[in-house]
């Protein structure tokens, strides 16, 4: 069945894989209920077999793949990484390294923007997956044949894939391209936010910065209490309830009840406590303490109009280098570019990409370059003075 549910036999593949350049890698997993993934299974794939090793099975220990996953001498590949990479430095409390990414490899070879890995496959290999296991219960035993060839169909065609994408990569010296996003995801900070800087991500208009520190507070209880309870953030307190605590800061139960939308087995518990203790020590922060509030950028005049011609230079240099824009600029790059000029500090306008598109960008935000049409394509010409 190709399916490992015993110590010994995951001994023996991952035995079996030592010798390997490579693997390919993929998990599949439950996270509709939970703060933490709940891993199911994992498939890996060497050029010569694959398996799928039940995660689930009481019978079953995970560290002798967990030590493959940390032999250096071995590439790890999988599309689109960080969710199985976060899974990984879970479970070892590093992450795998040298790792590929097929999903970055091919934007920076020329196939879009995050592309699909049956969009992949179906180019690179002329074959149609069958999707109908995708929103499958991964949790759900016995696993049926179906389910397995889907799941190792995800790392089988993964080694063709790769070696396709390295031969492009090589032919075209863009090998270093990956360098930066590949450190993004080796980085352990990725998978592992300072809850500190969780507020950060609730968006609050208007809000002061003494509202800010409550609400840094209280954003840093709730993602303790998640993880606490792994159940997702929301689960907890909602993130509009969250804003409107920081903004009416109650300072007694009786305030605390009447918050809209707060659940009522929080305010009848110690949760209640801890909610009022941070509010409380938000409020009381020195104002050197409180969060600094961004400074908000003022454009020049014209510069949505800039943006637009960057837009059109970034597609036009993006399709004749074949490479997936999205890997190049942001549309807050393109932005900032258009506003300040080489003074934006954006990925745009260094290294590769600078010699791609940075370089042209700043020009014809200066007006040194423009842009116009022939045959029905669009040609930088250079702008000479009257």
């Amino acid at each position: 069945m190709n399916i490992i549910t015993k110590t010994d036999e995951l001994t023996s593949f991952c035995h079996r894989l030592l010798g390997n350049d490579y693997i390919t890698v993929d998990t599949e997993f439950i996270r509709e209920t939970t703060y933490w993934p709940k891993l199911c299974l994992i498939q890996v794939a060497s050029p010569s077999e694959s398996q799928a090793i039940d995660a689930l099975s009481e019978t079953l220990d995970l560290r002798p793949l967990l030590e493959l996953m940390r032999d250096e001498r071995i590439v790890k590949i999988f599309h689109a990484a960080r969710q199985d990479l976060e899974i990984f430095y879970l479970l070892m409390g590093t992450v795998p390294k040298p790792i590929f990414d097929t999903q970055i490899a091919a934007m920076v070879c020329g196939f879009g923007d995050s592309v699909s890995y049956e969009s992949l496959v179906s180019q690179l290999e002329q074959t149609n997956l069958d999707k109908g296991s995708r929103y499958t219960d991964w949790a759900r035993r016995p696993l049926s044949r179906r389910q397995l060839d889907y799941a190792l169909a995800d790392v089988i065609y993964l080694i063709p894939i790769y070696v396709k994408l390295i031969k492009q990569l090589e032919a075209s010296g863009r090998a270093s391209w990956l360098t930066e996003e590949m450190a993004v995801l080796q980085n352990p900070l990725t998978y592992e936010p300072n809850p500190y800087e969780i507020y950060q991500k609730i968006k609050s208009r208007n809000a002061d910065r003494k509202t800010m520190a409550i609400l840094r507070e209280l954003a840093c209880w709730r993602e303790k209490k998640a993880k606490f309870l792994n159940v997702p953030r929301n689960r907890v307190i909602k993130n509009e309830v969250l804003l409107e605590l920081a903004h009416q800061a109650p300072k007694k139960l009786d305030e605390l009840k009447h918050t809209r939308g707060l659940n009522k087995n929080i305010t009848n518990g110690k949760d209640a406590a801890e909610i009022l203790s941070a509010i409380d020590y938000g409020l009381n922060l020195p104002k050197t303490k409180w969060p600094e509030k961004l400074p908000k950028l003022k454009f020049p005049r014209g510069t949505g109009a800039t943006s637009e011609l960057l837009k059109v230079l970034l597609k036009m240099r993006c399709d004749e280098h074949e490479v997936a824009s999205r890997l190049v600029a942001t549309v807050s790059e393109i932005e900032l570019i258009a506003g300040f000029g080489e003074e934006a500090n954006v990925r745009a306008l260094k290294g590769w990409r600078k010699k791609i598109f940075g370089n042209d960008a700043i020009q014809l935000r200066n007006g040194d370059i423009g842009l116009a049409i022939n045959n029905r394509r669009v040609h930088i010409f250079k702008v000479t003075e009257q």
